[in-house]
């Protein structure tokens, strides 16, 4: 007779294609059972921490649910930050744990419901009398709220007999909330009226306008107003004409971009929450500008909003172009006055840096002349993000990704890669990691390595520290001994998994970049280009960080 893990298995891979996981006694039944299912993958990865954000990194590269799977007591804790990732960038996915007997707690168990809690997450236990129904109740929950959920099998009951696998209900998703009330509706007449009288004005969209699909009517609104667009930095690409477009706001953004961003008279946020890099610490939009937000959050998320609509970013999107018609706008004609290209380049760095190391954006700059055009970037957290952000756009939202900034986390980068390789099977997946975090998660540099092979890349940014907190604290003159890294060979590295690793020191070096890009993917090897880079070029998102700190430009000179 099938057992409860039977059901959980089964119910599971009736909606979820990819499960990633650590196997250990807490959930050896329930992957026999997926094995034995055969609906479903399962990939292994090397740390359970790396499960999570293998799922995660699968649902911000497709949109669809992944799970993740480990066992209880120190297989969950090792869950707990890539977890809290996940509920703080709304991300959904299912991690299915073994759990403590139901009759009661044994030396080596935790209360890992409470730990769950803890981050933000939600567990659903099942029993033997409706662990398919759970599933799909854990699985409904996540998708309805866009959160991770922990499915907890007691250790007592993985191997009860629960009788046939039940026809469990398919998970009942909300529809997409319209401006319903009259409230809403005279808001986005609002809304409307301010566009139509705009002589400059600026639509910014941010995931959540991704996650609706209103990228179509997004640029339908732009081509109606005459807008110029930009977006946040999880949402690069989500307008359909490139042209018009500033590319990511905020501390990502080119200088000359955000100065014309400054110049609008009239902006309407789409699915951004307008935190606090995005908005440049308060400074992105000028005095006087009037700034619309349309999201799902209860409330405006920035105090310079004005107006404000709560409701599906497509939906509302489409009345506005619907009321403008009405109203008899026009469009502005402020994108064809001006001439955006310039505007969006950024500073390519001085090759070498004076302390003979390399200067990241001239390498930033190349590699991104360099990378494949068909391409998925992930990121893991530290100094460096801004370099991907900056210099390799990728053609929509789904195809950049920073699992681990909501949380601030570091470490999270390599078992992104596998996730991503999974969710775009055809496409380049290009890491981009500092050492520290690298270091960090090398567990499952052997799971990259081995799921993405030879449409795999890694860029490390090197530079023999932690950069942030080098470009913070060690500025504000704290002790520099704990925020350095002795120089590590991540190219020996990578090679001892099977990769093939270039440790780059020179410009030149990245030459072998460009033969890599240009040998099919089925000749070639998992590439990591380990960069030398300096340490005292400080990104412009930094520099914002410093000031916000008090301190100032001028005492980082020669840092």
């Amino acid at each position: 007779m099938p057992t409860v893990s039977a059901h959980v298995a089964a119910t599971l891979a009736r909606h979820i294609e990819h499960v990633f996981g650590v196997m250990g006694n807490g959930n050896a039944y329930f992957l026999d059972a997926l094995e034995r299912e055969g609906a479903t993958t399962f990939t292994a990865v090397r740390h359970e921490a790396g499960a999570v954000v293998a799922a995660d990194a699968y649902h911000r590269a497709s949109g669809r649910l992944a799970a993740a799977t480990a066992t209880y007591g120190a297989g969950f804790t090792n869950t707990l930050t890539p977890l809290a990732e996940a509920a703080q960038a709304r991300v959904p996915l299912v991690l299915v744990v073994g759990d403590a007997p139901t009759s009661g707690p044994r030396a080596w168990d935790v209360d890992q419901i409470a730990l769950a809690a803890g981050v933000g997450v939600r567990t659903y236990t099942v029993g033997r009398a409706d662990a398919a129904a759970t599933t799909v109740i854990a699985i409904e929950h996540a998708l309805t709220y866009r959160v991770p959920v922990v499915l907890a099998i007691p250790y007592d009951v993985v191997t009860r007999e629960a009788g046939p696998v039940p026809d469990a209900p398919t998970p009942r998703l909300p529809e997409p909330q319209a401006p319903a009330s009259a409230f809403a509706r005279a808001a986005v007449r609002d809304i409307a009226q301010a566009l139509r009288d705009a002589e400059r004005p600026l639509l910014l969209a941010g995931r959540g306008a991704w996650i609706a699909g209103a990228a179509e009517a997004l640029g339908a609104l732009a081509d109606a107003t005459g807008a110029i667009t930009a977006s946040s930095s999880l949402a690069r690409g989500i307008f359909p004409r490139g042209e018009h477009d500033l590319g990511v706001t905020g501390g990502f953004g080119a200088e000359g971009a955000m100065e014309l961003v400054r110049e609008a008279d009239v902006a309407v946020v789409f699915g951004a929450s307008l935190n606090q890099f995005t908005m440049r610490f308060g400074e992105l939009f000028a005095p006087g500008a009037r700034i619309f937000q349309v999201d799902l959050a209860p409330t405006a998320t920035h105090p310079h909003v004005g107006g404000y609509v709560r409701a599906d970013a497509g939906l509302v999107a489409e009345e506005l172009v619907a009321e403008l018609a009405r109203l008899g706008g026009s469009p502005s004609g402020w994108r064809e006055s001006v001439d955006l290209a310039p505007l969006r380049r950024y500073d390519e760095g001085d090759g070498v840096a004076p302390d003979s190391r390399l200067d990241p954006r001239s390498v930033a700059a190349r590699i991104g002349e360099l990378l494949p055009a068909d391409r998925v970037v992930v990121s893991d957290g530290g100094h460096f993000i801004g370099w991907a952000n900056m210099y390799w756009p990728v053609a929509s939202p789904d195809r950049m990704m920073m699992v681990g900034t909501a949380y601030q986390s570091i470490g999270l980068g390599w078992p992104s890669v596998p996730g991503a390789a999974l969710a775009h099977p055809e496409a380049t997946v290009v890491l981009t990691t500092g050492d520290g975090g690298g270091l960090m998660a090398l567990a499952d540099l052997e799971s990259a390595v081995r799921v993405a092979q030879g449409r795999g890349l890694a860029v490390v940014w090197n530079d023999a520290a932690y950069g942030a907190e080098i470009n913070l604290y060690g500025l504000k003159g704290l002790a520099r001994g704990p925020m350095l890294i002795p120089q590590v060979d991540f190219a020996a590295l990578a090679s001892g998994v099977g990769a093939e690793g270039v440790v780059v020191e020179r410009m030149d070096d990245l030459d072998r970049l460009a033969s890599w890009a240009a040998t099919p993917a089925d000749e070639r090897r998992f590439l990591v280009l380990d960069c030398r880079i300096s340490g005292t070029v400080i990104a412009p998102y930094q520099e914002e960080i410093l000031r916000v700190n008090g301190v100032t430009l001028s005492a980082t000179a020669g840092a």
